[in-house]
């Protein structure tokens, strides 16, 4: 299923119609990975190892590798030029890494990622709708508009209870 995502292209881009949005180049589902990664540590007897603590601190470990790649760099734009081609082929490795291991803990956390990220797409337009943040780059409760309806629905809230 494809969805209408932006797939890290950044606002500029975005915005310039001449430049072909960045697409993965196969169809690799999350459940694929999942069976891949479960067949990879079942075949060496790794699942004992495999306990949600473990793969959270390997996560968080191939995090802290791939984020090496960038530390100490000024910004790094869009498709990455500023990098040579073994430092991209490194991010491919240490981004594999991060998304192996998080597909692994949802597994060990019985959590159904493709339906989570759904669910949490839903909330997060629910929180920045379109017509109310576009181009702005603040967390959802800094939003004047948002203050406003929170103080209205508290009012809403003292009328219906009696209390003021």
């Amino acid at each position: 299923m494809a969805h209408n995502l932006t797939n890290g292209v950044s606002a500029e881009s975005l915005h310039d119609e001449h430049k072909e949005e960045f697409r993965f180049s196969s169809d690799l589902s999350l459940e694929a990975v999942r069976s891949l990664q479960h067949k990879f540590c079942r075949e060496r007897d790794w699942l004992q190892y495999h306990a949600p603590r473990s793969v959270l601190l390997a996560l968080v470990g191939e995090v802290g590798e791939l984020a090496q790649l960038f530390q100490w760099r000024s910004e790094v734009s869009a498709g990455a030029p500023e990098l040579s081609a073994a430092e991209r082929v490194r991010v491919g490795e240490e981004l594999s890494d991060v998304l192996i291991y998080l597909v692994d803990l949802a597994q060990q956390c019985h959590v159904d990622l493709p339906s989570a990220i759904m669910d949490k797409l839903a909330k997060n337009a629910a929180k920045y709708p379109v017509e109310r943040v576009k181009g702005r780059s603040q967390k959802y409760n800094e939003y004047p508009e948002y203050k406003q309806e929170l103080l209205e629905q508290e009012r809403e809230r003292e009328e219906a209870d009696g209390s003021e």
